[in-house]
């Protein structure tokens, strides 16, 4: 399941259009055992898959795994690949027979259901490594809103093991596919030329995600240079919020490929080390790309706050005008409102046309006055 989700507060309806909350889960395992496994995360009804991938450069078997035994890797040929993709990690009790299966580190299984886990790599003693970080999702693109799913691998001598939310839909069915129809290098290498393959996946979804950021950034620009008076502070924070949150759940993604191709480490064989030299560099573009992005949100919320500024000011130019040029007209209207018995113009037969005149000629003089200053 995603791990940003709308917030369901029923006095927050006016900003559910523009703005939605990142979902918190309450961490059940404080307070416990170091290594107790406690599914943090959304509530999910459905059970766990289990999927048994075994191939090599002449084989591939793709079956569902009904039990433990099915989830062994091949002792018998060492050749053999097994890759076993769970889908569903809310199901403790099999993630822990899992990891007693492969004999894996119980912290490390804590960090599997830990859905707010954030990104990390670990090289255990053991002879194998554990990568977890985050697969990210375009939930809506108007307003646009990304959705995290949490994404964990175990890569070891000829097995690979990998983790992700129970979701509608498999995130890794093109590396699959892949290797179903024996297309590209992954049937003749290793788990880690695996792991590589599904990474990239992983990133290829970032730029994906970007595409959708940009499209909405362009929209939001042109929306901005036109002045138009639709786009609220909201729309312009929101969109911030959601690249903040990307950049956050990416960067950490650099770190871990810049220590796997920089540690020599016996999961990762040399003649793949390019590809995940490759990848770095994607991942690097993906993170410039957003820096870029939140500059441009950054400049895009100083010019709309300009135009409402200058629109404010404008108006206020307005009325200053209006009431300058009736400012000497009502005390025109003021001394003759006085009530005194001996004013001499109050007994001239044209006096009120008079008065008229001089108030006219007065805003008249006014307006050519305001006009040679470049005031209006």
């Amino acid at each position: 399941m995603n791990s940003t989700e709308t917030n369901a507060n029923p006095e927050r309806d006016d900003l559910k259009p523009v703005l939605k909350k990142t979902k918190r889960y309450k961490r059940r395992n404080l307070l416990t055992s170091p290594g107790t496994l406690t599914y943090i995360g959304p509530d999910i009804q459905l059970k766990t898959k289990i999927r048994r991938i075994q191939y090599n450069d002449k084989i591939f078997r793709d079956e569902p795994a009904h039990s433990l035994s099915d989830c062994a890797p091949a002792e018998n040929d060492q050749s053999i690949i097994t890759w076993l993709d769970v889908d569903g990690i809310h199901e403790t009790s099999t993630i822990e027979k899992l990891g007693n299966l492969y004999d894996l580190h119980p912290l490390l299984l804590e960090d599997v259901v830990n859905t707010e886990h954030k990104p990390k790599l670990e090289v255990y003693d053991d002879g194998y490594l554990f990568l977890t970080l985050k697969m990210l999702h375009v939930e809506s693109e108007s307003p646009i809103c990304i959705t995290s799913e949490h994404v964990s691998f175990v890569v070891g001598k000829n097995y690979l093991l990998s983790f992700q939310e129970e979701l509608s839909s498999d995130i890794f069915a093109p590396v699959l596919n892949r290797l179903e129809a024996s297309v590209g290098k992954t049937r003749r290498n290793g788990p880690d030329y695996l792991l590589f393959a599904l990474l990239d996946i992983v990133v290829d979804n970032y730029f994906i995600v970007l595409e959708k950021l940009g499209d909405s950034l362009d929209m939001t620009e042109d929306q901005v240079i036109s002045g138009s008076e639709e786009l609220s502070l909201k729309e312009l924070y929101a969109l911030k919020r959601e690249l903040t949150m990307a950049r956050r759940q990416i960067w950490p993604v650099r770190d871990m490929l810049n220590q796997l191709i920089r540690e020599d480490n016996i999961q990762i064989q040399k003649d793949v080390i390019p590809y995940y030299r490759d990848l770095y560099d994607h991942v690097m573009q993906v993170l410039d790309t957003i820096d870029s992005y939140r500059e441009l949100v950054a400049s895009l919320a100083d010019v709309h706050l300009s135009t409402i500024s200058n629109r404010m000011n404008s108006v206020m130019k307005t009325l200053t005008i209006f009431s300058a040029v009736f400012m000497p007209l009502t005390f025109i209207v003021g001394i003759y409102g006085m009530n005194f018995d001996y004013m001499p113009e109050l007994k001239w037969h044209y006096g009120y046309f008079y008065v008229l005149g001089l108030m006219v000629v007065v805003t008249i003089g006014m307006i050519f006055y305001f006009k040679s200053k470049k005031w209006m």
